[in-house]
């Protein structure tokens, strides 16, 4: 069994990524899988870190909680929908804020750094209202590459596994059950 970290950054409520976080969450509590929601839109915090690494504001209540759940899971599902390309700036503001020098990784003195959210995993479950083709193959997937690469493997976090769920405007009710039948079955599988 796993700890599973579900981080939802969608900005409001009534949305499709809280409808596939549902789903996963169902599968996975289903398989008996340990499990945390966090939903970036109730956390307090400043999204800016206004000096860079140069100096650190103290970290908010809900940060340091968020960093808590990172630690305890060895499984972390990021939900959240393509906005311009990338994720919405409540994700980039938390990932600013949390992946942080000493929590996910530490500068050395040789030419690596230090991963320090090694023996985790991570889905990234990625909803968009335009072509998947476009995203991908025109764009270069920039969020996920950005996310998957830049961040999560940076600080020692694989696999790092993507699910798309593509014009989802268009998606006929067969089309949505079948997503959310997917979300659930990864959710089972925690992968």
């Amino acid at each position: 069994m796993k700890n599973i970290l579900i981080i939802n950054a969608y900005p409001y409520e009534e949305n499709f990524s809280s409808k596939l976080q549902g789903a996963y969450k169902e599968g996975a509590l289903s398989a008996g899988h340990g499990l945390k929601e966090t939903n970036l839109r109730d956390l307090k915090f400043n999204l800016n870190l206004e000096f860079g690494y140069r100096k650190f504001p103290e970290l908010e209540p809900d940060i340091i909680k968020l960093q808590e759940e990172i630690q305890w899971a060895n499984h972390l599902v990021f939900v959240y929908p393509v906005w311009w390309g990338t994720y919405p700036a409540l994700m980039k503001g938390m990932i600013d804020r949390t992946f942080l020098p000493g929590f996910a990784f530490r500068f050395s003195t040789g030419k690596e750094h230090e991963k320090l959210l090694t023996d985790k995993t991570a889905r990234l479950l990625v909803s968009m209202d335009g072509s998947l083709w476009t995203h991908k193959y025109s764009l270069g997937s920039p969020g996920e590459a950005a996310l998957k690469s830049g961040t999560l493997e940076f600080c020692g976090i694989q696999p790092v596994k993507i699910s798309y769920f593509a014009e989802i405007r268009k998606a006929s009710e067969s089309t949505l059950h079948g997503w959310f039948e997917q979300a659930r079955k990864l959710g089972k599988k925690a992968v």
